[in-house]
C-alpha cells in the first residue's frame, strides 16, 4: 500500500439532497472524523461529490471496517495511487479486473487535471482495449458493467478504483434531531434502535428496572446491547427508570387481563415526561404489529392515548425472522437471547387483552394515584453514558 493511497466515501441517499445538500454533508464530514479520531496521519477533503480520505500510512481495513458503520455513507472504495503512464494504467486495470472474477467491465476515467495531456475518453479505450487483450473473457458493457473500473488522474496523484463496497447507508447521525428509545433488552428495540440511527436520528435510550424480580443482569445485558450499537453512536445515554412499585400497584389493580396495557401506558407517560425534559423530539420502539397482545392494533391505539408525543416504530410491519436476521447482522441477537427476564415478562399473563376497551382501562387507571408515582419513577430515574469498551480500540 503506498502512503498516498486513500479511500473515497460515496453519499449514497443523502446525495438526493438540493439545497441543503452541503449541511448534511458537512455533518458526515464531522462524524467521519469523530469516528475515525484513533487514526491521526488521515486528511480529509470534503466535497460535493464525495469525501476523500488519504490514508498517509493508516491501515486500509479497520478505516474502512470503522467507516462502514457511520450512517450516512452509501459506500466506500479503495484507491490505489499509481503511476499516470498509460502503461501502469493499463496493467492496473487489468489486474482489477481480474480480481474481481466477473466478464464484463467498463473504464471510467475522470482527467480532474487537465493538464494531463491525453483526454479522459481517449484514456478510457485504450486501457478497455488493453484489458480486452490481455485477459481471456472480457467484454465490455457500456451500460450495465458486472464491474465499473475507475481512473481519477488529479493534481496530486492518479488513483484507480473498482466496484465500491456498501456502507450502512442513510443519513448522518444527529440530522434528523433525537429521539427516546424504550428498550427492554428483547431482539427488537435494539434493531429498532439501530434503524433509527441509520435514518440520522440521535438516540438517548429508557430502560424499566424492576428489582427484585428482575435480575441485576438485565442492566448488564441492556449495557451490552448498547456497546454493541455503540458502533453506530459512540456515545448514548441511558435512563434507567425504577418501576417495581407502581408494576406492582399495576397489577394489584388491573389484574392479569388489562395489567400490561396499563403498564405500557405508564411506560410511555413516563418516557414521554423524561423526553420533554431532555428535549428528544419523538419517542420509539421495537413494537411489531400482531408480534404480542400489546403491539395490536387495537392495543396500540389504547395504550398511546395516554401520550401526547409522537411514536415512531421502525419494526411495525417487519416480519420477526427479517428482524432477527438484521439482529444476527449487527451483533445483538446473541445478547439478546440471555435468559434475563425484563420488568414485561415477570407475571404471568393467562389472557391479556388483545382488544381492550379505553373506557375501562380509564376506570381502572382511576382507582390509584398512578400520577404521583409516575413523579416518583422520573424523580428517582438515573442515567449513565454507554460509550465504547477501552479494548476495542
Amino acid at each position: 500500500m503506498s502512503i498516498n493511497d486513500m479511500i473515497i466515501v460515496f453519499y449514497g441517499e443523502l446525495s438526493t439532497k438540493g439545497k441543503n445538500r452541503m449541511d448534511f454533508i458537512k455533518l458526515l464530514g464531522q462524524n467521519i472524523r469523530a469516528s475515525l479520531k484513533e487514526f491521526p496521519a488521515l486528511k480529509y477533503e470534503v466535497k460535493r461529490d464525495h469525501i476523500y480520505i488519504h490514508l498517509n500510512g493508516e491501515d486500509k481495513d479497520k478505516v474502512l471496517a470503522r467507516l462502514k458503520k457511520v450512517p450516512g455513507i452509501g459506500a466506500v472504495g479503495y484507491a490505489k495511487s499509481i503511476s499516470n503512464d498509460m502503461e501502469t494504467l493499463c496493467k492496473e486495470a487489468a489486474e482489477l479486473y481480474l480480481e474481481s472474477g466477473v466478464k464484463t467491465f467498463k473504464i471510467d476515467t475522470k482527467r480532474i487535471d487537465k493538464s494531463y495531456p491525453v483526454r479522459s475518453d481517449d484514456v478510457s479505450k485504450e486501457v478497455g482495449a488493453y484489458v480486452l487483450e490481455h485477459c481471456e473473457g472480457a467484454k465490455v458493457d457500456v451500460h450495465h458493467p458486472e464491474v465499473l473500473i475507475y481512473i481519477a488522474i488529479r493534481e496530486d496523484g492518479t488513483y484507480i478504483y473498482a466496484k465500491p463496497e456498501r456502507a450502512l447507508g442513510g443519513y448522518p447521525l444527529g440530522i434528523n434531531g433525537k429521539s427516546l428509545c424504550l428498550l427492554s433488552g428483547g431482539i427488537d428495540s435494539p434493531v429498532a434502535a439501530y434503524m433509527m440511527m441509520r435514518r440520522g436520528i440521535k438516540l438517548e435510550c429508557i430502560h424499566f428496572a424492576a428489582p427484585p424480580y428482575t435480575s441485576g443482569a438485565v442492566i448488564e445485558k441492556i449495557r451490552d446491547l448498547l456497546h454493541v450499537l455503540n458502533d453506530y453512536q459512540s456515545d448514548i445515554k441511558l435512563y434507567i427508570v425504577p418501576f417495581t412499585e407502581l408494576e406492582r400497584k399495576i397489577y394489584e389493580e388491573a389484574g392479569p387481563s388489562y395489567c400490561v396495557t396499563i403498564m405500557r401506558r405508564m411506560m410511555l407517560r413516563i418516557a414521554e415526561g423524561i423526553a420533554r425534559h431532555h428535549k428528544d423530539l419523538v419517542l420509539s420502539s421495537g413494537e411489531s404489529l400482531g408480534q404480542v397482545a400489546s403491539q395490536t392494533l387495537h392495543s396500540i391505539r389504547v395504550i398511546e392515548e395516554c401520550c401526547n408525543m409522537p411514536i415512531i416504530r421502525p419494526l411495525a410491519t417487519m416480519d420477526k425472522l427479517d428482524i432477527i436476521a438484521i439482529a444476527e447482522q449487527i451483533g445483538t441477537y446473541d445478547i439478546s437471547i440471555r435468559p434475563y427476564e425484563d420488568c414485561c415478562t415477570i407475571f404471568t399473563i393467562k389472557d391479556p387483552a388483545t382488544r381492550p376497551n379505553l373506557k375501562k382501562v380509564r376506570e381502572i387507571e382511576s382507582r390509584f394515584d398512578y400520577a404521583s408515582m409516575i413523579s416518583d419513577c422520573i424523580k428517582n430515574t438515573t442515567y449513565e453514558h454507554i460509550t465504547p469498551d477501552e479494548e476495542e480500540f
